[in-house]
């Protein structure tokens, strides 16, 4: 079961004008639960004028070795209005204390061998940085190719990283950076990276069809768009894999479906059980939350993923889905943030 504990930040990174980085010491009693596979990330918490707020960050740093991790990096981008990033940017220090929740996420690879690539925009780069170190440092047939996009160079986070992976593995780590603000060198691409770009670009780049895994990172419109795009080329669903960082409040909310006048929700959570009403409006989330404060969420908005519980039985509408695969949802796992009851008994598995 994911919990948080308090970690002490080690280090803060400025990496551009809109973004750092942070480093979070874990102590030798702790490496085991904070344990990462390359590309999950963490929940952050604090409290603000009584109420919580909780983000989640990508872990930038290659997965750790059979010790346990003895440091935590991630990155946190500048969000207009945003409360949590808006906090990382100004206020935090080394020294302070951050309560962080476990590991989680399924946006990752084990290192085999083969030809892998990504398509990640702004802070997308994140966990694929950890997910392109992870790889080229345990498989040596590996390769990887970066299709990375932002608005200027000044603005592109991990520079020093990104080109440090390009010096260590010249010969297996590929590297394209697209910009939409900035003019480049002749012959590099630059422009926005929409579904009608890639469709050009990705075949003139690399062997599409010999690629073993595509990940795609970074806002809503472009991982769309990159999806669409290999799609059109041929590319079989089973080997894409997508994390959604940013969504427009209006991007493709599901169809409402008649609601029972009364239903309840039982939830199995941490080894226990309980059965609660639906209050009229509520997601199923905010049900058990009521009476399980432990519950485990970050996000709220079907993004993260950290609220995943599986189906046992009764029928839900998911308002949105930006976490979940289609083979997760197929196998009876729901999004509870975005869950409501569409039958009078809905029954929760959280442990699963």
């Amino acid at each position: 079961m994911a919990r948080f504990h308090p970690l002490p930040v080690a280090a803060v990174d400025r990496l551009t004008d809109d973004s750092v980085a942070l480093t979070l010491t874990v102590p030798p009693e702790l490496r085991e639960e904070f344990r990462y596979a390359a590309g999950q990330h963490l929940a952050l918490r604090r409290t603000a004028d009584g109420t919580e707020i909780r983000r989640t960050y990508s872990i930038c740093s290659p997965a750790p070795d059979a010790e346990g991790p003895r440091e935590l990096r991630v990155g946190v981008r500048l969000v207009e209005g945003g409360a949590f990033s808006t906090y990382a940017l100004k206020e935090i220090n080394v020294g302070d204390e951050l309560e962080v929740m476990t590991p989680a996420g399924r946006f990752t690879l084990d290192p085999a061998p083969g030809l892998y690539a990504a398509v990640v925009g702004g802070s997308g780069i994140t966990p694929v940085l950890s997910i392109a170190a992870t790889l080229l440092a345990r498989e040596p047939e590996a390769r990887f190719c970066l299709i990375r996009s932002d608005r200027t160079s000044a603005s592109t986070m991990f520079l020093e990283e990104v080109a440090d992976l390009k010096d260590r593995y010249p010969e297996r780590f590929q590297l394209v950076t697209v910009l939409s603000r900035e003019e480049q060198q002749a012959g590099l691409p630059s422009g926005r990276l929409d579904r009608q770009r890639l469709t050009g670009l990705l075949p003139a780049l690399l062997p599409v069809e010999r690629v073993a895994g595509w990940f795609l990172c970074g806002p809503f419109g472009l991982v769309q768009g990159a999806e669409r795009a290999l799609q059109e080329l041929g590319v079989a669903r089973t080997r894409i894999h997508e994390e959604i960082f940013h969504v427009d409040a209006g991007a493709a909310p599901a169809q409402p479906v008649p609601a029972p006048a009364h239903s309840t929700v039982t939830a199995r959570l941490d080894g226990r059980g309980g059965s609660w009403p639906v209050q009229d409006g509520e997601s199923l989330l905010e049900t058990v939350l009521r009476n399980r404060s432990d519950a485990p969420y970050a996000c709220k908005g079907g993004v993260c993923g950290t609220c995943r519980a599986f189906l046992v039985s009764g029928e839900v509408r998911m308002d949105r889905n930006f976490a979940l695969e289609p083979e997760e949802t197929q196998a009876g796992y729901v999004l509870a943030c975005q869950s409501h009851p569409v039958t009078e008994k809905v029954e929760l598995d959280f442990d699963r």
